[in-house]
């Protein structure tokens, strides 16, 4: 038997995110774990060199980022189920989210990973790589790759009891 606790769900908050959700809230709905959603905010201090005039502005640039992001979460998160999911939103700021995710995976003994996937083509994967693909390659825990649109194997719970009746 498999025994998740703890289901992470990486988002950017594209479409690919969006349908990760989808699937991480029907697995820890079904497992009765604890649901940690992540967004990794750029971290903008990291990516000025010599912008001496920029400096001043990128604390308060950095925090209108994050609060955004918190924001957004706040919002996809809206749960009106009984009982409600548990649930743990979080923000982290990182140069390097793949490396966010998999540090956030192994501190907080993530069962399973579950992540979007823009499926670009060879040539895009070579010159942007995937943040996905790096959890793949070194996450402490399986990860579930998401790509949207896809095959829906995930039903509302309306349209189960409904096929039931």
């Amino acid at each position: 038997m498999i025994a998740l606790k703890n289901i992470l769900v990486a988002t950017d908050f594209s479409e690919p995110s969006e349908a990760a959700l989808t699937y991480g809230r029907a697995l820890a709905r079904t497992f009765s774990a604890t649901l940690h959603v992540l967004h990794v905010a750029d971290n903008l201090s990291s990516a000025v060199y010599g912008a001496e005039g920029y400096v001043a502005a990128i604390p308060d640039l950095q925090k209108e980022i994050e609060d955004s992001a918190r924001k957004k979460l706040n919002e996809l998160l809206i749960d009106n189920d009984e009982p409600p999911l548990p649930t743990r939103r979080v923000v982290i700021t990182s140069s390097t989210p793949a490396f966010a995710i998999v540090e956030y995976a192994g501190l907080e003994q993530i069962d399973l990973i579950v992540t979007g996937t823009h499926g670009r083509g060879a040539v895009a994967h070579l010159l942007m790589g995937s943040v996905a693909e790096r959890v793949v390659r070194t996450a402490p825990c399986p990860v579930l790759t998401v790509r949207h649109p896809e095959r829906e194997f995930v039903i509302p719970d309306a349209l189960v009891a409904i096929a039931q009746a």
